[in-house]
């Protein structure tokens, strides 16, 4: 990279993180999340504002093509395998276990009425949805139905701490079942992603992707979480901690990322697979992962989720229509499924409503999923801007009627 182009690469990342943090900040105070204002941070910079205002300027600062424009590409990336290691570490996998019943109804309906309604709207509408779309009619379906079925563990755990209610027998429901609809979700994206863009290095067939992308979530459950729980006491007993743990994780992070582009799925599923092999389901987090949580919080997911706002014009690709399709069928799909499925295991309907409310937030990890599906090809910016706009308002919502339903008369979103 040529001197200019150094100069001009560390100007504009300056400037991105400044605008993120900045922005989250104002959000916070405004009492909403701080990944909206990070995104908002990003439209102003992008072609939707500053490229609109001044395309000369914006050009040169972020360029489509060339050196600046890979090096920033491959920071985001990294930004994005933090975020999703950062998220595996949040999972609480031992909470399954407890309220088992009504954390597999949770889950199951939750993730089968959005998928089952975003798989029919497709198939229902077909002509609202062509050329937002480049891949066969049955992947786009199968594609919206999966992201229209996920939650934010993220974002309804900062909600469930907000409110006092992460120790609570609803606590542990909300958190099991979105733990669950993540895992699955995320495995259907994989699968996805490896059937229509099915290219690897290693040459592998889709189903045989398919397969060991299986094998690999049920290593890294089992045996790989086992080993991953052991070298961190080791690390703690004999090596500089917490530092230790951060360049151990930055090594398997990578690792794993290379072993998911070799086999033909996205690297960030191999970086969440190391997070949730680290995760440890703590009430409180420990000094490694507490340090590992700041630093991504405050440059790897700034940095990340300002991007998004650089990937598409935000005015030029808003089409009301699919907004409120996507945005409407998202919301009856998780609060009505999850709603549905607790009341058939004995749960009362208030009680049902309110855990469908939080599990309905969409948040980080579905503009994740957006970006993902939008860089392999498979959706436009039509798609990507209701899916963005979806995530956000959802989890804007979430904290607000979790809070007012449950009783509470404050909610502080972060």
């Amino acid at each position: 990279m040529a001197p200019m182009d150094m100069m001009i690469f560390f100007l504009e990342i300056a400037i991105m993180l400044f605008m993120a943090l900045l922005c989250g900040q104002v959000m916070r105070m405004l009492r909403f999340p701080a990944v909206l204002g990070e995104l908002f941070g990003g439209i102003i910079l992008g072609p939707t504002v500053w490229g609109w205002l001044n395309s000369d300027t914006y050009n040169w600062l972020f360029p489509d093509s060339g050196a600046i424009f890979q090096g920033r590409d491959a920071l985001i990336q990294i930004c994005m395998l933090f975020f999703l290691f950062a998220a595996g570490l949040e999972m609480n996998l031992s909470l399954v276990k407890k309220r088992s019943v009504n954390i597999a109804w949770a889950s199951l309906m939750g993730i089968m009425t959005p998928f089952i309604l975003g798989f029919g709207m497709v198939f229902l509408l077909p002509n609202m949805w062509n050329g937002h779309f480049h891949s066969g009619l049955l992947f786009f379906a199968m594609f919206m139905g999966t992201a229209l079925s996920i939650s934010a563990l993220p974002v309804i755990a900062r909600t469930l701490m907000d409110l006092d209610l992460m120790k609570t027998d609803m606590g542990m429901i909300i958190t099991g079942a979105a733990t669950i609809d993540d895992l699955v979700g995320w495995s259907l994206f994989a699968f996805i992603l490896s059937s229509f863009a099915p290219e690897s290095i290693l040459d592998i067939p889709p189903h045989i992707t398919f397969f060991l992308v299986f094998l690999l979530f049920a290593f890294m459950l089992t045996i790989g979480r086992t080993l991953a729980q052991k070298a961190q006491k080791w690390f703690e007993s004999h090596i500089s901690w917490p530092g230790s743990f951060l360049g151990a994780a930055t090594i398997l992070i990578l690792l794993a990322a290379a072993c998911a582009e070799a086999i033909g799925i996205h690297p960030v599923f191999g970086a969440f697979l190391v997070g949730l092999a680290f995760s440890q389901g703590l009430e409180k987090r420990d000094d490694a992962h507490e340090m590992i949580h700041q630093f991504v919080m405050y440059f790897f997911a700034p940095l990340y989720f300002v991007s998004i706002g650089l990937r598409a014009d935000f005015v030029a690709s808003f089409d009301l229509t699919i907004v409120l399709i996507v945005l409407i069928i998202a919301c009856i799909g998780k609060i009505l499924g999850v709603t549905l499925g607790l009341m058939i295991s004995k749960l009362p309907l208030k009680q049902s409503a309110v855990i469908g409310i939080a599990m309905n937030a969409r948040g980080a990890m579905e503009m994740i999923l957006a970006t993902v599906a939008k860089d392999a090809g498979l959706i436009d910016d039509h798609i990507f801007v209701a899916l963005i706009i979806m995530a956000l308002l959802t989890s804007v919502l979430t904290g607000p009627a979790v809070s007012r339903l449950s009783g509470f008369d404050h909610y502080e979103a972060d």
